[in-house]
């Protein structure tokens, strides 16, 4: 990356033209503006969410399950720094260099993490091609993880894999190299941009064509067919499976057919098949996707394993322990007939054995199916169905002495990367069996999980089922409901933390929480971050029934298949047990851990604190905080550019007791939507946030309400307070208000008589990024009617499922990370309450008003029939 304060003289200069545009002047450019800060604003919380990903990502690595060289750290270095630094630019360009002090910060963070990246720089590879014979685990860097795997079983573990070798990063750089080809390509793609689709596959077949027709080196190119040579011989019948093995590619991010694979390849088609593979890398959907993952590709290089394909007699899936129910701890083995995909994809059902995990190997349950196809090698290349010889359709594909070998096998992968594995295998034509792959077991890794998840547990009561999982772990203690922050000052060692809203500041009990439960938040959020770096069992279970899980109740909580029973669950409890896994205490695993400590911690969890500033983000995620919480305030604010500016915007046409102009970011309005004098129709609107905004308020039962009782001494008070407080002369806000609006986005500022409002929403999609925030201020009675008036509306949303404080005579509320169906539902009732209390002043008359006020308009009575009385 470089180096950030280089940057800042330009990007001030940008900055200062910016700020100039903030004056007043015509409308197509006070669009231009809103549009530009709503860009910024998008950028911002994209960014976002991928650096939150890569801190997920970082937290999955540091349970030590996964392989990973140094190449996955500095490609998520890398793309951590750029997502930090995007936000960075994001929020000072909206703010007018407001947040400097951020670069600094980013800065020093940056030097931190490099000094210790440059303390060990990645290994290079001995020679171009290795029998796997001489790869190990830690040769990731330059053998890539596959190749690395295959050779770890094979040498360490003693187990049989499929004969082969790899070509290491070695092979490729000497290729690009001999053929000037990197300064070539670089050329190319630096007329790619990034909506330029039909120039991007222009250019991307251009390069393939030129990788392959390009020579290998003299010395690659004897050194591949040796390898072959040596392993096969002159076998013209031997067909191999060349399977790319990139390397500097994000280890969690599926490159699931970015790159090429290519099987039933004869010996003559090696080497034209190994370019093949290598130029997959500059495929356009290889390019695109690296560019919308960060990675970037000076980092990139290809190795790639070359596998003896093996017709196998069967073939199928163990998993070392139950991939469902972790209460069952036995040797599951799935078994087909021929190839192992028809196993894998469902095509038929495959014989199911059990075995137990202690030294005796038992064989504890056979279930034998009926398989009438199997998938098999074709001679001449590629695979082929056929049908199964009837006398074995339905014979077992193992016998019990195989069965076994193979839950040894499967037993000893687990032993040694001292985690559950999935693992793949094969029986080859002369009985022999051979581990094609193991990898971590992942409990909830198949798409259908939902439907193939172990059923709930008998004899305890169920009480939630179908949480999304945060953090994954079970915990068990007693409810303790947390309303607000004040709730976790005695928050007790075990508790179960249950809240309506995520939050990082239940940080201060993640030490002491077993679980945490909460109705609305993002499995990439913040929160869930930090229940991942503390290892605290969290589940994010929208609707979540307060009632059924009563303060003091003691529940056991299942974060791998999100329920929560009632009671202490004993066979969950035992199920779980905590193992170091094989990456922990290597080398490259105690740089990420170490790098880990820039990155993921949070220290920022207080907006209100004095630390929550630019000099006090001490991590990346520091810094997201930070930029998050200010984008919030930044596009709130942009309310106030609207009032400045008149005779630009559309007017709203609907029967509505204020004046509503729309701004339109842009999608805000229907293609083909027609102004008629200046104006707009409700049903020309787009903009998700602000029809369901205008659903509330157009509401029959609240819009257009008969004036309500009156009581004679508010009113006195109201009349008073209007023509005697000289104050009032400079608070009043006037008539209009603004809905500036996009298709997801709504900033709507509502100015009535003395009363002021603002509403800011975003809602889509991606949980992540939906929002609502709300300020209601003003009044015309005296300062204790007001404040009565705003805690009334902070005691409705309170009751909506708002964070809500109220300072005086305003109140600001907050609701953020649910899905766009409940923020839509939240935007209704702000709506009917922007009409139901615009009248309230002269009610508020005593302290009993608030509950009455609250109470009405929840149950749905928006007339206020009866005046309050004290009670």
């Amino acid at each position: 990356m470089a180096t950030i304060l280089g940057n800042l003289k330009q990007l001030f200069k940008e900055l200062r033209s910016r700020n100039a545009a903030d004056q007043p002047g015509s409308s197509s450019e006070m669009n231009a503006l809103f549009r530009f800060r709503y860009a910024l604003f998008k950028e911002l919380l994209v960014a976002n969410s991928e650096l939150l990903t890569v801190l997920s990502d970082m937290d999955e690595k540091l349970k030590g399950e996964t392989v990973f060289g140094l190449s996955y750290i500095t490609n998520q270095v890398n793309k951590s720094l750029r997502n930090a630094f995007q936000m960075v630019k994001s929020l000072n360009v909206m703010s007018g260099g407001k947040h400097r002090d951020l670069y600094m910060a980013l800065e020093q963070i940056n030097g931190s993490i490099k000094t210790i990246i440059e303390e060990r720089k990645a290994e290079s590879a001995p020679q171009a091609v290795m029998p796997y014979a001489h790869v190990l685990l830690k040769d990731a860097d330059w053998a890539g993880g596959k190749n690395a795997n295959l050779g770890e079983i094979k040498n360490r573990l003693n187990i049989p894999v499929p004969e082969g070798f790899a070509i290491t990063t070695k092979g490729f750089h000497d290729f690009f190299e001999y053929n000037d080809l990197k300064e070539a390509i670089i050329e190319q793609k630096n007329l790619i941009y990034v909506n330029e689709f039909d120039l991007l596959n222009n250019l991307s077949a251009e390069t393939l064509e030129l990788v392959r027709s390009k020579p290998l080196p003299p010395e690659l190119e004897r050194d591949i067919l040796a390898a072959c040579t040596e392993l096969w011989g002159d076998d013209p019948s031997v067909l191999v499976a060349m399977r790319s093995s990139a390397v500097g590619e994000d280890g969690d991010i599926s490159y699931a057919g970015q790159y090429l694979t290519l099987l039933g390849v004869t010996r003559p088609e090696v080497c034209e098949a190994y370019k093949s593979i290598i130029g997959s890398l500059f495929s356009a959907r290889s390019i695109a996707y690296r560019g919308s993952k960060g990675v970037y590709d000076e980092d990139l290089a290809m190795a790639v394993a070359c596998l003896k394909m093996v017709d196998s007699r069967a073939s199928g899936v163990l998993y070392t322990r139950h991939p469902y129910d972790i209460t069952n701890e036995h040797i599951l083995i799935n078994a087909v007939w021929g190839l192992g995909p028809y196993a894998v994809d469902g095509v038929i059902t495959p014989d199911a054995y059990s075995v137990t995990k202690d030294a005796g190997l038992i064989l504890q349950e056979k279930i034998v199916a009926a398989k009438p196809v199997q998938l098999r090698l074709n001679i001449e290349g590629g695979v082929e169905e056929r049908p199964v010889p009837e006398d074995m359709q339905k014979a077992p594909c193992l016998s019990d002495d195989q069965i076994r070998v193979l839950a040894g096998y499967g037993a000893a992968l687990e032993r040694h990367y001292k985690c559950p594995q999935d693992v793949e295998w094969a029986l080859d034509p002369d009985g022999q069996l051979l581990i094609l792959q193991s990898r971590p077991l992942k409990i909830q890794s198949p798409t259908n999980f939902c439907l193939l998840k172990a059923a709930p547990l008998k004899g305890y009561e169920l009480i939630v089922d179908g949480g999304e999982i945060a953090s994954q772990g079970v915990g068990k203690g007693t409810v303790v409901h947390v309303r607000s922050m004040d709730d976790l000052a005695d928050f007790p060692e075990g508790g179960v933390l249950i809240a309506r809203h995520s939050s990082p500041e239940y940080v201060i009990v993640m030490r002491q929480a077993s679980a945490i439960v909460v109705e609305a938040g993002s499995v990439s959020g913040h929160m869930a971050a930090l229940a991942r770096e503390f290892d605290v069992p969290t589940l994010i279970c929208a609707n979540l029934e307060m009632d059924r899980l009563p303060s003091g109740m003691e529940v056991t909580v299942d974060a791998y298949t999100g329920r929560i029973y009632a009671g202490t669950v004993t066979e969950l409890l035992a199920a779980i047990k905590k193992e170091e896994a094989h990456m922990k205490g290597t080398p490259i695993y105690d740089q990420l851990e170490r790098i880990a400590k820039h990155v993921i911690p949070l220290n920022l969890v207080n907006p209100e604190a004095p630390e929550f500033t630019p000099t006090g983000c001490s991590t990346l995620h520091d810094l997201a905080r930070y930029c998050h919480e200010y984008s919030y305030k930044e596009m709130f604010q942009i309310s106030d550019l609207a009032s400045k500016f008149h005779g630009w915007s559309l007017k709203l046409d609907a029967a509505l007791p204020m004046d509503i102009h729309l701004i339109d970011l842009g999608n805000g309005l229907k293609e083909g939507a027609v102004t008629k004098w200046n104006s707009i129709k409700v049903e020309e609107i787009d903009s998700v946030p602000f029809l369901a905004l205008l659903q509330g308020m157009l509401n029959k039962e609240v819009h257009g309400l008969e004036p309500r009782p009156v009581n004679f001494s508010g009113l006195l008070s109201v009349i008073r307070e209007q023509s005697l407080s000289p104050g009032h002369v400079g608070a009043r806000f006037g008539d209009r208000s603004y809905a500036i609006i996009a298709d997801k986005y709504l900033n709507f500022s509502s100015r009535v008589g003395y009363h002021y409002s603002v509403i800011d929403a975003y809602c889509g999609d991606t949980i992540n990024k939906n929002y609502i925030t709300f300020t209601f201020k003003g009044g015309a009675a005296d300062d204790v009617r007001k404040n009565r008036r705003v805690r009334a509306i902070a005691n409705i949303l309170d009751r909506e499922g708002f964070k809500v404080r109220v300072k005086a005579d305003k109140v600001d509320a907050r609701l953020q990370k649910y899905p766009k169906s409940y923020i839509e539902s939240r935007m209704d009732i702000l709506g009917r309450l922007l009409i139901f209390t615009r009248q309230l002043d002269m009610l508020m008359t005593t302290e009993h008003s608030v509950e009455w006020v609250a109470d009405n308009f929840v149950a749905g009575n928006y007339k206020l029939t009866a005046p309050p009385v004290e009670a």
